[in-house]
């Protein structure tokens, strides 16, 4: 029997780079907003010990696959026997700075944390995330969230309700070599956690994008003929804010045909938030 989980998209709505780590890390503070935006994971029991993912995901081996590598590192703390199937719906685009793959693989945590009868604490559980990547502790953490350092110290923040207009444009963008530019900036001065209010902020990943892919250029100045645009995360989605539904739908259907985007809803907590104590 399969059963299907949401995986949520986020949305950065800013993101500034305050420093850089010895060891080459960035230090970042950003507001992390979910939305209703959502992958589906499939995830299937088995009790021979197994991890396997079911279907292909273009261009990312199994073994590279967070989702995999998700469910092998909880099975350190799972029953013996405990094994699990794998087969992902996906509709959040790779390389979009939605943070898809990151979500997926916490969705798995999420799910089999309860599933296997795991019960780890939310606390516990986000240490694991960490090992799959920066950004996937903050989809445990399930909520609206101030963060810092690498992404992986998390405050609970507010944000007020809003729809977002959502734009995709048809490029995947390297995170790690939009980090690596040189003409990154690398200094912007921290914050101080205060509430979070529309419009502050920046994305400082966004200078050097649009440097480098044109399309994202052209999405963003459509955009901001509505209200103001940004890009999230490296790119290479951009999105604006709007205070009711009606008048995000009434942006998209003005989109152009060669766009493609979506509205979605701002979310107050992870649809699966309660699988995990504390």
């Amino acid at each position: 029997m399969s059963c299907a989980y949401p995986a949520p998209a986020k949305l950065n709505l800013f993101l500034h780079i305050v420093g850089r780590r010895a060891d080459g890390y960035h230090l970042l503070q950003s507001v992390f907003r979910l939305i209703d935006r959502s992958d589906t994971v499939h995830l299937e029991l088995r009790d021979d010990g197994r991890v396997v993912r079911q279907g292909v995901l273009p261009g990312v081996p199994e073994d590279h696959d967070l989702t995999v590598r998700a469910a092998r590192l909880l099975q350190a703390h799972a029953p013996a026997g405990a094994g699990v199937g794998i087969r992902l719906d996906k509709i959040l685009p790779m390389g979009g700075g939605l943070g898809g793959g990151s979500s997926d693989a916490a969705t798995v945590l999420l799910a089999l944390n309860r599933l296997w009868q795991v019960d780890l604490p939310r606390e516990a559980l986000q240490k694991i995330a960490l090992q799959l990547g920066a950004d996937v502790p903050v989809f445990v953490f399930g909520q609206t969230a101030f963060a810092e350092g690498v992404g992986e110290i998390l405050h609970p923040t507010s944000a007020p309700p809003a729809w977002y207009v959502v734009l995709t444009p048809p490029v995947q963008v390297p995170t790690a070599a939009i980090f690596a530019a040189p003409e990154l900036t690398r200094s912007t001065p921290a914050l101080k956690i205060a509430p979070f209010s529309a419009g502050m902020g920046r994305n400082d990943l966004q200078s050097v994008v649009v440097e480098r892919y044109p399309e994202v250029v052209r999405h963003l100045e459509w955009l901001a003929q509505f209200g103001e645009a940004r890009m999230t995360g490296s790119g290479a989605c951009v999105f604006a804010s709007f205070g009711t539904e009606e008048a995000a739908q009434g942006v998209l259907r003005q989109l152009p045909e060669t766009m493609q985007g979506f509205v979605a809803q701002g979310l107050d907590r992870h649809p699966l938030y309660d699988f995990c104590a504390g």
